[in-house]
């Protein structure tokens, strides 16, 4: 949710905490405290752009919808920004899970949330199905049996995370920390991420305060039809996509869907496709070892050379820099 909270207040982020049989009740905290300590490092630049996050705990009961059971800050009423699922030490099925749960799950999804898994929690997201058709990591333990059950899902099992725009997962059990790290450097800013893993001496990816933020596109503008082309061409990467095509799947006009894409979203379909892509590439080139032109033609580039210039022009750096100053094997 971003809302105002009074005349000349900043606007309100609210983040939600699911809390599941067996969850690390550590992470629930420290994402809530994460969060706090983010919040205290913005206001310190006194900033009336940078909104306030709240954060608000759900917890499963029975086979009914989570229901919330704190917030951080009064007035939690609205839609959640985004929900982040914490891991589990314990033993976990998702198999197991409530229905209702997972029906919650991908309501908030349909509803411009974004959702984060932590560890086995990536599980959760699984076997709602919104991950079918899309790239995801989890727990080393987890990867045989989640390669098996869900056979629909690229599975990157070496990738510690894999940030899909609206879909993030992470492999770590202590990855709670870059997750919530990457949601302060969307709804923040990278300067106010690595001032609260610094306060917090916590490790964080350079490559957003060097390279500007990974991509993360605004879901939360109520408008059901671009939301719906949105989370298409993230699960297809939009590397075959048309004005036609997009504007088609969203049941408009062409000229209709520009002016309400780019009124929702901030960016022409062209910009938002480009840096969908360049996203992909950054993620390729931070945790593989793909030539560069592999990684081109893999997020939707014919030319390598269009591939390298406009890559360039959203990060800054050529590929194969970006690669040298970010890549695992560095």
């Amino acid at each position: 949710m971003v809302a105002e909270k009074a005349a000349g207040a900043p606007a309100i982020s609210e983040l939600g905490v699911l809390i599941y049989p067996g969850a690390q009740m550590a992470a629930v905290h420290g994402l809530t405290d994460l969060f706090a300590v983010a919040n205290r490092i913005a206001a310190e630049h006194q900033s009336a752009q940078l909104p306030l996050l709240r954060v608000s705990h759900w917890q499963v009961e029975g086979d009914q919808a989570p229901q919330r059971v704190f917030d951080s800050g009064p007035g939690g009423e609205g839609a959640l920004l985004a929900v982040l699922i914490p891991p589990s030490i314990g033993g976990f099925s998702a198999a197991q899970m409530p229905t209702g749960l997972l029906q919650w799950l991908r309501d908030q999804h349909a509803r411009g949330a974004t959702l984060g898994g932590v560890c086995v929690g990536s599980l959760l997201l699984a076997e709602s199905g919104l991950l079918d058709g899309r790239s995801a990591t989890t727990h080393w333990t987890s990867a045989k049996a989640f390669a098996e059950r869900y056979p629909k899902i690229r599975l990157k099992a070496d990738t510690p995370i894999v940030d899909d725009g609206d879909l993030i997962t992470t492999a770590g059990l202590m990855a709670w920390s870059e997750l919530g790290l990457r949601l302060v450097d969307r709804l923040l800013g990278p300067s106010i991420a690595t001032g609260t893993a610094r306060f917090l001496v916590v490790e964080h990816s350079d490559s957003a305060s060097a390279c500007g933020s990974n991509f993360a596109p605004i879901l939360s503008h109520g408008d059901a039809p671009i939301l719906k082309v949105q989370h298409w061409l993230q699960g297809t990467g939009a590397t075959e996509v048309s004005l036609t095509t997009m504007a088609e799947r969203a049941g408009l006009e062409e000229r209709t869907f520009l002016r309400r894409f780019r009124a929702a979203t901030g960016l022409k379909p062209t910009e938002y496709c480009q840096h969908l892509r360049v996203g992909k590439a950054r993620e390729m080139l931070e945790f593989t070892n793909g030539t560069i032109d592999h990684i081109a033609w893999t997020v939707g580039y014919q030319d390598p050379g269009a591939f390298r210039a406009i890559f360039k022009k959203v990060t800054g750096l050529a590929p194969s820099e970006y690669r040298a100053r970010f890549g695992s094997t560095r």
